[in-house]
């Protein structure tokens, strides 16, 4: 018999995976495919770094908007309506994040080991760059000026990397740093030879000439970089001179090389060599963008904006390009020739547009806008709202059904009353009517475009539905708006951990949780990106937290399926409004994570204790089953005890009936034979 028990604890441990992974979300998988204008987009990673403050450069040299330009690039790649680029292929390293080591690991060995033959690589780089014996230098967090060499990342390694090591079919290079013209072949010979003779795959695309400048400008949407704010704006559109819904590398380079040159008086002269990639390289897909039997317009034009009121949020072609100030002139250069749509919006007000508005060529115009009435509610649409909000926190079937049906009242009472949009949003959210949700959040956004919570909520049920790179787009606007959103970086840190990005959950977490330590879910994904990442002693505080910030009534719990102006965020209910709620399935999550995290530390007893916890939440939650299984058959092997083989065969078997056909099963059936010849051998 000890024999046996013996075979039985060293398969115990042959039969487990390396790692479990749970998702309450299945996410539509569409890389690849073509949209709806039969543009076929490449699989694309990047590497975006940005560095604003400097570890070990002095007040004189640190920066103001690298860091937001690098944010600026990650929502252009991410968008829909831009660089088209899933959000778990894109790494952010942003200050202190942005140390040599990490530059090193992202775009020396990850893009390398990560991207194939037919796919598309971008790398950009905002920060400082330097020039130290005739040899270029872009700068990391930890850069140290008396020993470039040994801080400083080489540009020639950089172009080495691009040239040889990543195998892209298209390969990106954009930097915005104060001398990124040295990496360019006609300043640097040594890189020339390596650059010219990439076969048109490498479209690099950098700031400056050597010995120049790359400049700065706080007007410019807040504060970017001047280049990387041509950069955007040319993804988002303005470069597509043909109207053909693309943005090539030809468009964006003659773009950003004129519009920088006489943004800034000649000061600055990005450069590129078009000896080195394909003129028709494609970099953005902007279907709304695309316009029939369009003629090409060859010049661009400036607007200033002129406000009578703070804090106006300017839209031109639905596109958002920055908040107006009373008393301060607003420049927007950069726009095509030719009729463009501007509006502009104050939270109470009633906006001002959409209307046309022409751009000439070569031509600086001045645009006065004018919030002027205050948006009045008639109080029919008043009282129907306040009705309506009491009817959905009923929290029942029939509460919502009511609560949407009295707000589509108050709607048609007053057609621009945002606040009754977006509770008709939550109340269609917790109906599981996610078509009508989207709508509702979206006429709510409509109305009201810094309507931030209307974002958030949108982005939690976006969550529900898998479509996770739309939510964390709305995330990440509502974070560049307000950074210290604690329930956008909750929501975000969820997202990420979707994703499998357990780093950046891990971030997003522990930010929210500094600015709201008592929002229980933040300690939740935080604990579950632990877990998942290998850190199995800091996961098990995680999950305790969020159990103890939890403890309350589940009935309560059921009805906050979604924050209302507060406290409570999450991706919905998995199953109809009566018959489950979301406390239930966290708490399940919870106490499955404190199971894996004990079993795999060797605290049986215990690992046992929360999985039989976590059924009393979920008693058909197979992952809890077959971790039940695993602890009861290795506790076996460890105590030489045949006590704890029926629970484990009986685990294993219920396991394999709920879920026959996960990758799991075929571990739990080979542990059933085990057991059996264990049982076999014993009698």
């Amino acid at each position: 018999m000890r024999l046996a028990l013996l075979l039985l604890s060293s398969l115990a441990f042959a039969q487990q995976p390396k790692q479990q992974q749970r998702d309450l979300t299945v996410e539509k998988v569409d890389e690849g495919a073509p949209p709806a204008t039969g543009f076929v987009i490449p699989r694309s990673y990047a590497v975006i770094v940005g560095i604003s403050h400097y570890k070990n450069l002095p007040a004189n040299r640190q920066l103001q908007y690298a860091e937001r330009d690098a944010q600026a690039i990650y929502t252009i790649l991410i968008s829909a309506e831009g660089g088209n680029f899933k959000a778990e292929n894109v790494r952010l390293l942003t200050g202190e994040k942005a140390t040599l080591s990490a530059v090193r690991a992202e775009i020396g060995s990850w893009l390398p080991g990560i991207a194939g033959s037919k796919d598309r690589v971008l790398i950009y780089f905002a920060g400082h760059g330097f020039l130290v014996g005739g040899k270029g230098y872009l700068a990391p967090y930890d850069f140290d000026l008396g020993r470039p060499a040994e801080t400083g990342f080489p540009m020639d390694e950089l172009g080495s990397i691009m040239g040889g090591k990543i195998q892209a079919k298209t390969k990106v290079l954009l930097t915005d740093a104060c001398h990124s013209g040295a990496i360019s072949p006609e300043d640097t010979a040594n890189l020339n030879q390596r650059l010219t003779s990439l076969n048109k795959s490498l479209f690099s695309l950098t700031a400056s000439r050597a010995r120049e400048q790359s400049f700065e400008s706080p007007d410019l949407r807040g504060g970017h970089g001047v280049f990387t704010y041509y950069v955007v704006t040319g993804m988002e559109g303005e470069a597509d001179t043909s109207g053909d819904g693309v943005v090539t590398a030809d468009e964006l380079a003659e773009y950003v090389h004129t519009q920088v040159r006489d943004y800034t008086g000649g000061k600055q002269n990005p450069t590129s060599d078009k000896s080195n990639y394909d003129p028709e390289m494609q970099l953005a897909f902007i279907p709304s963008h695309a316009r029939p039997s369009a003629s090409p317009a060859q010049k661009f034009g400036t607007l200033i904006f002129e406000s009578n009121m703070d804090d106006v949020e300017l839209f031109i072609d639905g596109q958002s390009r920055g908040v107006l100030q009373k008393g301060k002139s607003f420049s927007v250069p950069g726009l095509a020739a030719g009729e463009h749509t501007i509006k502009a919006v104050h939270s109470g007000y009633e906006p001002d547009g959409p209307r046309q508005q022409l751009v000439y060529p070569g031509r600086e115009d001045t645009v006065s806008i004018k919030i002027l009435i205050p948006r009045r509610r008639n109080k029919a649409a008043a009282d129907l709202l306040d009705q309506g909000i009491k009817e959905y926190h009923k929290g029942n079937e029939q509460g919502y059904r009511q609560a949407a049906e009295t707000l589509d009242r108050a709607l048609l009472a007053d057609p621009n009353y945002s606040q009754a949009a977006f509770y008709q949003g939550l109340a269609y959210s917790a109906l599981f009517e996610y078509d009508k949700a989207k709508a509702a959040y979206e006429r709510a956004i409509e109305i009201d475009p810094g309507y931030l919570e209307a974002h958030a909520n949108l982005a939690g049920m976006l969550l529900d539905i898998g479509d996770v790179d739309a939510s964390i787009r709305h995330l990440n606007l509502v974070l560049q708006r307000q950074p210290d959103h604690a329930v956008g970086l909750t929501l975000l840190a969820q997202a990420y951990r979707f994703k499998d990005l357990y780093p950046q959950s891990i971030a997003a977490a522990r930010r929210s949780i500094a600015i709201n330590p008592k929002t229980a879910e933040s300690h939740l994904w935080l604990a579950d990106s632990l877990r998942l990442s290998g850190k199995l002693d800091d996961a098990p505080a995680e999950y305790q937290q969020y159990l103890k910030l939890s403890d309350f009534d589940s009935k309560l719990g059921g009805k906050l399926n979604y924050y209302v102006l507060g406290s409570l965020v999450g991706m919905g209910k998995k199953k109809r409004v009566a018959e489950r709620d979301i406390w239930n399935d966290y708490h399940n999550m919870a106490y499955y994570g404190l199971c894996e995290c004990e079993r795999r530390t060797g605290r049986l007893d215990e690992a046992i204790r929360d999985c039989q916890r976590a059924l009393t939440y979920d008693s058909k939650d197979f992952f809890a089953h077959y971790t039940l299984g695993l602890a009861f058959m290795t506790k076996a092997g460890k105590t030489q005890s045949i006590a704890e083989l029926d629970p484990a065969l009986r685990h294993f078997q219920t396991m394999i009936a709920l879920a026959p056909d996960v990758n799991e099963a075929k571990y739990a059936r080979k542990n059933i034979a085990t057991i059996e010849e264990v049982l076999k051998q014993v009698k």
